[in-house]
C-alpha cells in the first residue's frame, strides 16, 4: 500500500485527531454485481404500488385522454403555384421559377458610368478581352483595330474634371496602363444593344468577315447575359431609394380570384416566407404575358400517412432502461425566470417530446399550401378530426400558429393558415462591400449625414471614403496652388470670425424639408457642401457623393433630387452596403447580381459642423518655427 495514504494509527483516525492527506477522484462509477443472475434487478420491483396509484391520482394523471398514439392519418391538401410577380413601380410579369427569388428581387444595375465618366474599368476590360478572344484569328491586326477604336483614354492630371481618377495613385496607374493597350468592352456592348454592328467601327481587310463578326456579337451578348443578372435599362428593379429597401408583390390563383402577397420591407439578404404578407384587399396583379393556366396551377389531393415519432438529440426515452443521447443535456440548461424561450424549449423537450409526430409532405418551391383537414386514427381504433390550432379570427390575440403569413390591415376576417414555400436559396456567397454608407443623426448640428465609409474607385477597387476624400481635396488644392493668390490682409486682431467649420467631403448632408401639401410631415433631402479652397478664383463647386447609393438621380440625362423618408434613419442610424452576390440554382446554373443590404447603425455621431464662430488666432512667435 502506498505509504502516503496508509494510516499507521487507526484509533487516531477514528477519533478525528488524525487526517489522511489524500485526493479522491472518480471518473466513472460502476456497480459491482454479486451474482451472475440479473433477472430480479431488471424487474424494477416496487414495494407499494398503491402509493404510486394514489400519487398518480393526486397529480391528475388519470384524467389524461391522449394515451393513444396515432398509427394512421389522412390529409386533404389544397395547393396553388405562384404565377405572377411585380417589382416596385414596374409592370407585372409572369413568375419565373428558373431564377432564385433573391436574385429576381435584389438585382440592381451595375454602374458603368458616374458623373459622365466611365467606371468599373475592371469589368470593361474583362468584356473587352472576351470580345477579342471571340474574333481572334479572323484577320491579322483586327484586335489592335478594335483597341484603337474602342480603347481607354488617358486622364489629364491637370483637369479638375479628372479628379475621380487622377487624385488616387492606384486609379491613375491602372488607367494609364490601360490606355492604348486594352479595349472597352462595355462601349461595344452598349452600341450592339443600340442596333449597331461591331464591324462598323473598324475597317476590315476582308469584308467577308462581317458575317463571322456578327455571329461573334450574338455570342458576346449571350455571354454577358449569362454572367451577370441585372435589370435591363434600369427597369425591373425592386429597390426603393427613398426607403433603402426592396418591395415587390406576387400572386397565385385561388378559386376564381388571386391570393395577393406583398413584401413591403425586405432588406435582410435572405428571402423567406416571413417577408411576405397577405393583402386581403388586393385585386391581384392583372393579366400578364406567359401566365400559366390558373386551373392547372391549383391542385387538390388526399395523402395517407403512417405517423413517425419525432426524435432529436437529448430527447427523454419513454422505455425503461433506455439511455438517452448524451451529446445534448437539457438538464444542464441554466435558465433564469425571465428566460422564457429557454423555459419553453426545456418544457417541450422534457415533457411533451413524445407527443409530436411527423407526416412528411413533398411540395415544389413556389407553392402555397393549405391543409383543408386531417383525420387521425390511434392504436385503440379511435378516429379524430384534427383542426388547425390557429383557426378563427385573425385579430384574436390568443390565436397561436407557426409558419403562417401575417394579414395586412385590422379587419376582423378569418385567419389565413396557408404555408408559402418561397423559391429561395439556402446559401449565398457575398463579396466584400463595394460601397458602404452610414446614415447617422448629428444632434449637435441638427442634421442627418450620409457618410461614405467605403467607395468604389473607377478601376473597380474599393477604398476608404475618408482617405478618398482627402486625396481628392489635396488634388484640387495642388491644381489651385498654381493660380495667383490674393494678397493677405494685415491686421493685429487676436480673434477671427469663422462662418462655418470644415466637414470631410465624404460626409453628404441631408436636410429636412416639408412634404408638399403637408404642414407636419418632413422628409430628408440630399444637399451638398461647397468645396472651398483658399486662393481659388473660380466659384466653389458642389461636392457630389461618390457612391451609387447616394448618387440617386445625379447620373440621369436631367438630374433630379433625392428624398429619403425621415423615419428610415432612427437614432441608432443605418448602415447600407452594396456588394456582388453569387449562388447556384437547381440545375447547376450560377447567378451573379449586384445587391444592397441594410443594417442597424452604431448610434449618433458629430460632424463638428458649426456656424458663426469666434476663434482665436494663433500667431507664431518672432523667430519661431
Amino acid at each position: 500500500m502506498n505509504k502516503f495514504i496508509a494510516a499507521e494509527n487507526l484509533s487516531a483516525v477514528f477519533a478525528g485527531t488524525a487526517r489522511i492527506p489524500t485526493i479522491t477522484l472518480w471518473n466513472r462509477l460502476e456497480g459491482r454485481p454479486r451474482t451472475h443472475d440479473f433477472e430480479r434487478a431488471l424487474r424494477a420491483e416496487i414495494r407499494d404500488p398503491l402509493w404510486l396509484l394514489t400519487k398518480q391520482w393526486q397529480m391528475g394523471e388519470f384524467q389524461g385522454d391522449d394515451a393513444g398514439s396515432p398509427v394512421f392519418a389522412k390529409m386533404h391538401i389544397e395547393t396553388t403555384r405562384l404565377t405572377k410577380y411585380r417589382a416596385a413601380g414596374n409592370p407585372a410579369e409572369a413568375f419565373d421559377d428558373d431564377v432564385p427569388l433573391e436574385a429576381k428581387v435584389e438585382r440592381r444595375a451595375i454602374p458603368f458610368e458616374a458623373a459622365g465618366r466611365a467606371v468599373s474599368l475592371d469589368l470593361r476590360v474583362a468584356m473587352g478581352r472576351r470580345w477579342l478572344k471571340l474574333i481572334a484569328g479572323l484577320e491579322a491586326g483586327l484586335e489592335q483595330k478594335f483597341i484603337d477604336a474602342l480603347g481607354f483614354a488617358t486622364p489629364d492630371p491637370s483637369l479638375h474634371e479628372d479628379a475621380a481618377v487622377a487624385a488616387h495613385r492606384e486609379s491613375w496607374s491602372a488607367a494609364a496602363a490601360l490606355a492604348g493597350r486594352a479595349m472597352d468592352g462595355r462601349t461595344l456592348f452598349e452600341r450592339l444593344l443600340a442596333g449597331q454592328h461591331a464591324h462598323e467601327f473598324v475597317t476590315l481587310s476582308n469584308p467577308g468577315n462581317a458575317a463571322a463578326i456578327e455571329d461573334a456579337e450574338q455570342e458576346f451578348l449571350r455571354w454577358y447575359g449569362a454572367l451577370f443578372y441585372e435589370p435591363r435599362d434600369g427597369s425591373g428593379s425592386a429597390w426603393l431609394p427613398d426607403r433603402l429597401e426592396y418591395a415587390f408583390e406576387t400572386s397565385a390563383p385561388q378559386n376564381s380570384g388571386e391570393k395577393h402577397l406583398t413584401a413591403d420591407e425586405y432588406y435582410q439578404g435572405h428571402l423567406d416566407w416571413y417577408n411576405l404578407d397577405i393583402d386581403p384587399a388586393g385585386e391581384g396583379l392583372g393579366a400578364v404575358d406567359g401566365e400559366p393556366d390558373p386551373a392547372a396551377a391549383q391542385q387538390k389531393r388526399t395523402d395517407s400517412f403512417i405517423p413517425v415519432p419525432i426524435k432529436f438529440d437529448g430527447m427523454p426515452n419513454t422505455r425503461w432502461w433506455t439511455f438517452e443521447e448524451g451529446r445534448t443535456n437539457f438538464g444542464d440548461i441554466d435558465a433564469e425566470t425571465i428566460d422564457v424561450n429557454k423555459l419553453v424549449l426545456m418544457e417541450f423537450a422534457l415533457v411533451y417530446a413524445n407527443d409530436w409526430f411527423l407526416l412528411p409532405i413533398t411540395l415544389p418551391a413556389g407553392t402555397i399550401a393549405r391543409i383543408a383537414g386531417m383525420a387521425v386514427t390511434n392504436v385503440f381504433g379511435e378516429r379524430f378530426w384534427v383542426q388547425a390550432a390557429g383557426r378563427g379570427s385573425d385579430q384574436d390575440w390568443q390565436r397561436w400558429s407557426m409558419f403562417t403569413l401575417a394579414t395586412k390591415g385590422r379587419d376582423d376576417i378569418p385567419a389565413d393558415l396557408s404555408l408559402v414555400l418561397v423559391p429561395s436559396v439556402p446559401k449565398i456567397q457575398e463579396s466584400e462591400p463595394l460601397e458602404e454608407v452610414q446614415l447617422i443623426r448629428d444632434e449637435m448640428a441638427n442634421m442627418v449625414w450620409g457618410i461614405e465609409t467605403r467607395i468604389a474607385l473607377p478601376t473597380g477597387e474599393t477604398k476608404s471614403g475618408r482617405s478618398a476624400a482627402l486625396d481628392t481635396l489635396r488634388y484640387h488644392r495642388r491644381l489651385v496652388t498654381g493660380l495667383p493668390a490674393p494678397p493677405p490682409l494685415e491686421n493685429e486682431a487676436a480673434i477671427k470670425y469663422q462662418i462655418m467649420t470644415a466637414v470631410p467631403e465624404n460626409w453628404i448632408p441631408f436636410i429636412p424639408v416639408h412634404i408638399e401639401n403637408d404642414v407636419r410631415e418632413i422628409q430628408l433631402r440630399r444637399a451638398a457642401l461647397l468645396r472651398t479652397i483658399e486662393g481659388d478664383t473660380d466659384p466653389p463647386k458642389r461636392v457630389e457623393p461618390r457612391t451609387q447609393l447616394l448618387r440617386q438621380g445625379l447620373d440621369l440625362s436631367v438630374p433630379v433630387g433625392y428624398d429619403l423618408h425621415e423615419e428610415e434613419v432612427p437614432r441608432a442610424g443605418v448602415r447600407v452596403t452594396q456588394s456582388f452576390q453569387r449562388t447556384r440554382w437547381y440545375g447547376g446554373q450560377v447567378f451573379i447580381w449586384l445587391g444592397a443590404r441594410k443594417e442597424t447603425g452604431r448610434g449618433e455621431r458629430s460632424s463638428g459642423l458649426a456656424f458663426d464662430q469666434i476663434v482665436p488666432i494663433r500667431r507664431r512667435p518672432p523667430g519661431g518655427p
